[in-house]
């Protein structure tokens, strides 16, 4: 199994940044697809990046060019790094490890960009 415990939530204004990380304990982190949801109240949680365990990234087209996922498997952890920041990325952002037959996920961190 594995246990995901995200960081690095908080309140910023428009146009800001924040860096979410992501740490893993149990099972070997680096045979895992990682990846980043976020979910607000009354809609479902959707994708916002994924790295697969050979370091390949996606995105959402919502994110694509402002948000950067990346991982680095010696310190069995995974970041979001958000950029120009809009009030619509306001969400819970839930990390996700998973391959097959396997699928866990983290408590979820609060991202609320304001002014």
């Amino acid at each position: 199994q594995v246990q995901l415990v995200e960081s690095g939530g908080g309140l910023v204004q428009p146009g800001g940044s924040l860096r979410l990380s992501c740490a893993a304990s149990g099972s070997r982190f680096s045979g895992y697809n990682m990846g980043w949801f976020r979910q607000t109240p009354g809609k479902q949680r959707e994708l916002v990046a994924t790295i697969t365990s050979g370091g390949t990234a996606n995105y959402a087209r919502s994110v694509q060019g402002r948000f950067t996922i990346s991982r680095d498997d010696a310190k069995n952890t995974v970041w979001l790094h958000m950029n120009s920041l809009k009030p619509d990325d306001t969400a819970v952002y839930y990390c996700n490890a998973h391959k097959v037959f396997e699928n866990y996920w983290g408590q979820g961190t609060q991202v609320t960009v304001s002014s």
